[in-house]
């Protein structure tokens, strides 16, 4: 989606770059909204120069190549330590300024009440942020990709702690990988809890299973609390899965950029 110039001259643009271990997002804000959203395969061997290519190419789609309209900063999220300074090589030379990484000493608006609040994933840190802010507290999270990770914000609106756990997709590949004669398979909801081929055994088996797994662990974690909470979804998987929960969840596609967003809305505010 393209943007009025009119409304570009009036705001702050803003790139934002979640790198996951599989999928990396690229955001663009303008006065506050996410006017598109972009992704691409994360690959390890990624260069500083096709980092920019990326750039460019998102940026020429949004028609925001030229003098006058631009990016005015960016923010980083990234899990993959090798890909941090790659990314931000590349936005550096884009915006002609360093951008934002999530990490240690970047304002979060958040108590982190973890052992060393330094472990804490930069994913993780913006989806609390744009969670807590959009739905308030207390809240669980739960982002479905690579790994599956819940987040716990208590009814002080702190960052509790929460848990990780392999994701629906990386179950499954490890499952083939593992066993020769199982197949890869796609992630769909299985026609029957009792699978009739192997295929639809193991969709049964990951997909109900990891339902079940969430189900169960959102019980575990409220038990542990003493009190319920709302829950939100995010992630690759969240659609898919929220279908199948015996709990009501929302579904928030977006939740990881908007946290990136507040971030850096928190740590170089508009003047």
């Amino acid at each position: 989606m393209a943007l009025a110039n009119t409304y570009i001259e009036d705001s702050i643009i803003l790139l934002t770059v979640d790198v996951g271990n599989t999928t990396t997002r690229l955001g663009l804000y303008a006065a506050a909204e996410l006017q598109a959203v972009w992704e691409c395969a994360t690959r390890d061997s990624l260069t500083s120069d096709e980092a920019r290519l990326l750039l460019a190419g998102f940026l020429r789609n949004q028609n925001l190549i030229s003098a006058s309209f631009s990016p005015d900063d960016g923010i980083i999220s990234c899990v993959v330590p090798s890909l941090t300074n790659v990314w931000a090589q590349a936005l550096q030379v884009e915006l002609g300024r360093r951008p934002l990484v999530v990490g240690p000493g970047l304002k979060t608006g958040l108590e982190l009440r973890y052992n060393d609040p330094a472990e804490i994933g930069p994913d993780r840190i913006a989806d609390v942020v744009a969670a807590r802010d959009a739905y308030g507290f207390p809240l669980l999270v739960v982002d479905l990709g690579t790994s599956t990770n819940i987040a716990v914000i208590d009814e002080d609106g702190a960052f509790a702690g929460g848990l990780i756990a392999p994701g629906l997709a990386l179950s499954a590949q490890a499952l083939s990988r593992a066993a020769a004669r199982l197949p890869t398979i796609e992630i769909v909801r299985p026609r029957s809890v009792i699978g009739k081929s192997t295929r639809d055994a193991m969709q049964a088996g990951f997909v109900l299973g990891e339902a079940a797994r969430i189900d169960g662990l959102i019980e575990m974690i409220w038990e542990e609390l003493g009190y319920r909470t709302p829950v939100v979804m995010t992630g690759s998987d969240a659609e898919a899965l929220v279908r199948l929960s015996s709990h009501d969840a929302l579904v928030d596609e977006t939740l990881t950029l908007r946290g990136l967003w507040l971030l850096h809305s928190y740590n170089r505010p508009r003047r």
